[in-house]
C-alpha cells in the first residue's frame, strides 16, 4: 500500500464525519449508530438520503451543498476514495454530511426501518454478466433489502451510464409494481434544465469524455400488503 493511501486512511480515522465498523462486528451486533442517526450523529431531524457507492464522494457533497435542510451520507468499501468527501465537508464544515465506510448489501445492519427517506445509485458498475445479476444494485433482492431501513414513500434515484442496466432496471421497477416517477434515456437532451442531475461525479466526466449517454430513473417501492 502506497504512503499516500496509508495518510488517507489515517485521516479518516479523524474525521468526525467517517464511521468505519468491521464487517464481522455489523454481522454480530449491528452498527451501534443504528436508530440513533439522527439524534447522536447529526442531532437534527432532517431527513436522511443515501449515495451508495458514493465513490469520492462528489454527489453526497454537491447534494448537501444544495440541500441544507436534508442530512447526506455517502457509502462506499473503499476509504482511499472517500477521504475525498470526507475531507471537503470536514473544511467547508459541512455538519450535514456523513460517510460510512461498509458494503452496501449490510446496510440494513447500520440503519433501522424507517431511518432512510431517499437513495441514490450514481454510476454502479452494471455487473452485466448474468451470474453477476444478483449484485446489480438494483437487482430485486438489493430493492428488497433497501426497504428494510426506507421510509415507506422513500425515493430511489439511479444515474448511470450503461443503458443495459437503465433498462434492466425499468424492467425490474414495472415488473414487480413499484412505481416510476420519472425517467430519461438520455439526461442532457431531456432533462438539462434539473438541478438534481447537473452534479458530476468522477467516473460521470470520464464517461462524458468517451461520448457516452447518461440517463436516469426515480421510482418508488411499491407498498407491502
Amino acid at each position: 500500500m502506497g504512503k499516500n493511501k496509508h495518510r488517507k486512511f489515517a485521516d479518516n480515522e479523524t474525521f468526525a464525519n467517517m464511521v468505519q465498523a468491521p464487517r464481522a462486528d455489523l454481522l454480530e451486533n449491528g452498527l451501534p449508530l443504528k436508530g440513533k442517526w439522527h439524534k447522536e450523529f447529526f442531532k437534527n431531524n432532517k431527513p436522511i438520503v443515501l449515495e451508495l457507492g458514493c465513490g469520492k464522494g462528489e454527489y453526497t457533497v454537491g447534494l448537501g451543498e444544495r440541500f441544507p435542510d436534508k442530512n447526506f451520507i455517502g457509502i462506499d468499501i473503499k476509504g482511499a476514495r472517500m477521504w475525498r468527501g470526507a475531507r471537503t465537508a470536514t473544511d467547508n464544515k459541512m455538519d450535514n454530511i456523513g460517510f460510512l465506510r461498509t458494503h452496501i448489501e449490510l446496510i440494513h445492519n447500520c440503519f433501522a426501518k424507517g431511518e432512510v427517506s431517499e437513495v441514490w445509485i450514481t454510476f454502479p458498475d452494471p455487473q452485466i454478466k448474468y451470474r453477476r445479476r444478483k449484485k446489480r444494485l438494483t437487482a430485486p433482492d438489493m430493492l428488497e433489502m433497501y426497504r428494510k431501513v426506507l421510509t415507506d414513500d422513500a425515493i430511489i434515484h439511479l444515474k448511470t451510464d450503461s443503458q443495459f442496466l437503465h433498462g434492466y432496471t425499468l424492467g425490474i421497477v414495472e415488473g414487480y409494481g413499484h412505481k416510476v416517477l420519472d425517467s430519461s434515456y438520455d439526461i442532457d437532451r431531456q432533462k438539462s434544465d434539473n438541478e438534481l442531475l447537473k452534479i458530476r461525479t468522477n467516473y460521470e466526466s470520464i464517461f462524458r469524455d468517451k461520448g457516452m449517454t447518461i440517463t436516469y430513473i426515480k421510482f418508488q417501492l411499491c407498498k407491502l400488503d
